[in-house]
C-alpha cells in the first residue's frame, strides 16, 4: 500500500507522463498541435495514462527512499521508463493506426519522461543537502583526514543523521590532485602538514581519521598534533566495513593503541586457503582462547563442512559456540569438551569425526605462571602436543598446524622451553608421516588473555600507577586477527616439517607502549599517571628472538611469512628423552624436569633478575639465582 507521501509522488509521475507525451508533440511541431494529429494525440494520451502508471506502480519504484537518491535509483528509473515506453508503443500499434505518428515522438517522449522522473527524485535531495543540512550547526566542528572513498562515505553517513554529532568543516589529504577541490561541497584544505593551522583557524573540536591505508606513523602524527592543540581525535573501526557500507557513524571509535602501531592489512591468497578449508572437517584445539577463538571465526568464513571446537573450559566454549552459531547459522559447529592430554578422549574424537585439518592452539602461555607450574607446562604443552600429533598421524589428517611462540627461541623460561620441545617433536614426526605438519611461530598479540594492554588499561582506569617490568624491555606485537590470518595462510604453504615465522615488524619498547596508552586515555604520563618499574618477572627476558642459531630464514610466496630451514634432530632420541621427561613430571621432580629440558634443549638457560618472591620450584633447583624477596618498585622520573 502506498503512503500519503508516495501517493503524491505517484500523482506527480502521472502528471509527468502526460506532460512528456504532449511536450513531445509540441517540440516536434514547433509548439503547435496540427489538426491532423488531434485524434492521434487524444487516443495516444489515453493509452499512455492507462499503461505507463500501471508499469510504474508495479515496478517497485515507490519503495525507494528518494531523499537518498543515487546512481542506482537512476538506473532503475531508466529501466522502468524504457519498459513503459516499449509497452505503450506496442499497445498503440495494435489499437490504432500509428503509421502517421512520427517516430521521433517515441524518442522525445522517452527522453522527456526520463528527465522529469529523475529530476523529481533528485530535487528533494538537492534541496535537503543545500538548504536543510547546512542549518545543522549543533555538532562538533570536525575535520576529516582523508578525502578518499572512506572520507566521502563518512561525510554521507554524517549527513544522514537528523541531528548529527559532527559538523564537517573540511578535509585534509596528502594527494596534491585533491587539494583545493571540494568533496560534497566541503573544501579539501590542504595536506596533513596544515593540520595544526586548520585546527586553530577553523576552531576544530574533533578530528576523524578516514584513510583506508592509514599507517601507524600517520596516526601518531595526527594524535600528537591533536594532543598539542587539545582536540579530540577518532578513527573509523574497520575501514573495509565503512567502504562496504556496513558501519554507521555511531561506530566511529577513539584511537586505540592498535591504530598507533599501524600494521599494514594482510593480503591473503584466499583461493589457496579455500582449497584446504572449504567443505573440510576442521578441528581447532584451545578453541575458546584468544588465538583459538579467532582462528575459529576466520575458518568459519571459509565454509568448512564441520568445525570442531575442542576446549577444556566449558563456559568459554559455550560462548564461542553461541557466537559462531549466530554468525554462521548454516555451519555445522560441534563443541567438544576435552583435554589434549587425555589420549583416549583425543583418539575418540579423531575416530568419530575424522578431522582433515587441525589447528593446535591449546597451550599454557603465561610465562610467570608456568614458572610456578612446570609440571603442567610439560604435560600440557609437550604431552598434549605429542598426543594430538600422534592422533593426527595415525588417523591420516591432511594438515596439522601448531601455534608456537618466539619465546621458544633460546628459551629462558619453562613455557618457552616446553614450546620448543613441542616444535621439535612435530618436526621430527613430520619426517615419517604423510600428514603435513607445520609450525607457526610469532610473538605477542595485542589484547590477548594475559597481555600487557588490558593490564595497562585497568591500571589507567584505576588512576595508576602503570607497572612496567624494566625500561629496556622490548617485545614484538601484532593484532590477533592478523596473526590468525597468517596462521591460516601458512597452513597451506609448507610441505611438512617447516617452522614458519610471521613478520612481526619492528619490536616495541613496553615503556613507550605504556606512555602512548596513557596519552590516548587523555592523561599526561609521569605527571597525571605514574609509571613504576617492578623488575622482570619469573622467566622473562629483556627481548625476544625469532631465530635459533643454525636456523636459516627463507622467503615464501607470501611477503609476511618466512620459513626456517629445519635443524637436524634425532627423532628417536627425542622420543627417549621425552619418556624420561614425562616420568619426571609424573613424580613432580622439578629438578629432574629442568635437567631433562636442558638435555633436550642445550640452549635452554633459565636466568632471572627481578625483585619479588621466586617460584618455589626453582628455589629448590637454583637457590643461588634468587635474591631475598623485595617489594620495592622504582618510579620512573620524567626525562
Amino acid at each position: 500500500m502506498l503512503s500519503q507521501r508516495r501517493l503524491m509522488v505517484f500523482a506527480l509521475d502521472t502528471a509527468s507522463i502526460a506532460a512528456s507525451f504532449l511536450l513531445a508533440f509540441l517540440l516536434r511541431f514547433d509548439f503547435t498541435f496540427p489538426p491532423l494529429y488531434h485524434e492521434i494525440i487524444k487516443d495516444g494520451l489515453l493509452v499512455v495514462l492507462l499503461v505507463k502508471p500501471l508499469v510504474f506502480l508495479f515496478s517497485g519504484m515507490y519503495r525507494s527512499i528518494w531523499k537518498y537518491a543515487s546512481l542506482q535509483d537512476g538506473i532503475e528509473i531508466f529501466k522502468v521508463v524504457t519498459l513503459s515506453t516499449l509497452i505503450t508503443s506496442f499497445v498503440l500499434f495494435f489499437l490504432h493506426d500509428t503509421s502517421a505518428m512520427p517516430r521521433s515522438i517515441y524518442v522525445l517522449d522517452w527522453v522527456l519522461l526520463f528527465a522529469m522522473v529523475s529530476t523529481s527524485r533528485l530535487l528533494w535531495r538537492v534541496y535537503r543537502e543545500t538548504y536543510i543540512i547546512p542549518r545543522y550547526h549543533t555538532g562538533k566542528r570536525t575535520l576529516i583526514v582523508g578525502a578518499g572513498e572512506a572520507g566521502n562515505l563518512l561525510l554521507k553517513e554524517i549527513r544522514k543523521q537528523k541531528n548529527p554529532a559532527n559538523q564537517v568543516i573540511g578535509f585534509l589529504d596528502d594527494d596534491p590532485a585533491k587539494q583545493g577541490m571540494r568533496l560534497g561541497g566541503i573544501p579539501v584544505m590542504g595536506d596533513l602538514g596544515r593540520l595544526r593551522a586548520a585546527i586553530r583557524k577553523h576552531r576544530i573540536e574533533e578530528v576523524i581519521i578516514a584513510i583506508a591505508t592509514a599507517q601507524g606513523a600517520l596516526t601518531r602524527q595526527v594524535v600528537s598534533c591533536c594532543k598539542e592543540t587539545k582536540v579530540r581525535f577518532k578513527t573509523l573501526p574497520g575501514i573495509k566495513d565503512i567502504i562496504d557500507g556496513t558501519v554507521s557513524i555511531s561506530q566511529i571509535k577513539d584511537v586505540e593503541i592498535e591504530d598507533i602501531l599501524g600494521r599494514e592489512p594482510v593480503k591473503l591468497d584466499l583461493e589457496t586457503i579455500r582449497g584446504y578449508l572449504t567443505n573440510k572437517r576442521v578441528l581447532v584445539t584451545g578453541a575458546a582462547g584468544s588465538i583459538g577463538s579467532e582462528i575459529c571465526r576466520q575458518v568459519a568464513a571459509f565454509s568448512p563442512y564441520k568445525l570442531l571446537l575442542f576446549e577444556s573450559a566449558e563456559t568459554p566454549l559455550y560462548q564461542i559456540e553461541k557466537e559462531l552459531t549466530a554468525s554462521h547459522p548454516d555451519l555445522r559447529i560441534i563443541p567438544v569438551i576435552g583435554d589434549v592430554r587425555d589420549q583416549a578422549r583425543v583418539e575418540m574424537v579423531f575416530d568419530e569425526f575424522q578431522p582433515e585439518v587441525v589447528f593446535h592452539a591449546a597451550a599454557y602461555k603465561h610465562v610467570p605462571m608456568m614458572e610456578y607450574n612446570p609440571v603442567e607446562a610439560v604435560t600440557n604443552n609437550i604431552g598434549g602436543t605429542r598426543t594430538l600429533a600422534n592422533a593426527a598421524h595415525r588417523f591420516g589428517v591432511k594438515n596439522f598446524v601448531m601455534i608456537s611462540t618466539d619465546k621458544a627461541v633460546n628459551p629462558t623460561n619453562i613455557m618457552g622451553a616446553s614450546k620448543r620441545v613441542a616444535e621439535m617433536y612435530v618436526q621430527g614426526l613430520a619426517r615419517k608421516s604423510r600428514t603435513n605438519f607445520t609450525t607457526v611461530r610469532f610473538g605477542n598479540v595485542l589484547g590477548s588473555n594475559g597481555s600487557v594492554i588490558p593490564l595497562f588499561k585497568e591500571q589507567i582506569k584505576a588512576g595508576g600507577p602503570v607497572t612496567v617490568t624494566d625500561p629496556k624491555v622490548i617485545r614484538y606485537f601484532m593484532t590477533i586477527p592478523e596473526a590468525c590470518q597468517l596462521v591460516l595462510q601458512a597452513g597451506c604453504i609448507g610441505n611438512g616439517g617447516e617452522i614458519f615465522v610471521l613478520d612481526m615488524g619492528e619490536p616495541v619498547r613496553i615503556l613507550d607502549l605504556a606512555e602512548e596508552l596513557i596519552r590516548l586515555s587523555g592523561f599526561v604520563p609521569h605527571e597525571e599517571i605514574d609509571i613504576v618499574f617492578t623488575g622482570l618477572r619469573p622467566g622473562e627476558k629483556l627481548f625476544e628472538e625469532l631465530l635459533i642459531d643454525g636456523e636459516g630464514i627463507k622467503p615464501t610466496r607470501h611477503g609476511k611469512i618466512k620459513v626456517l630451514a629445519a635443524m637436524d634432530s634425532d627423532f628417536d632420541a627425542v622420543e627417549r628423552n621425552l619418556g624420561v621427561l614425562f616420568a619426571m613430571a609424573g613424580n613432580a621432580d622439578i629438578a629432574g624436569i629442568v635437567k631433562q629440558l636442558r638435555v633436550l634443549i642445550p640452549e635452554f638457560s633459565p636466568q632471572y633478575s627481578f625483585n619479588g618472591p621466586a617460584p618455589i620450584a626453582f628455589q629448590r633447583v637454583r637457590p643461588d639465582l634468587f635474591p631475598p624477596p623485595s617489594s620495592k618498585v622504582v618510579k620512573l622520573q620524567k626525562s
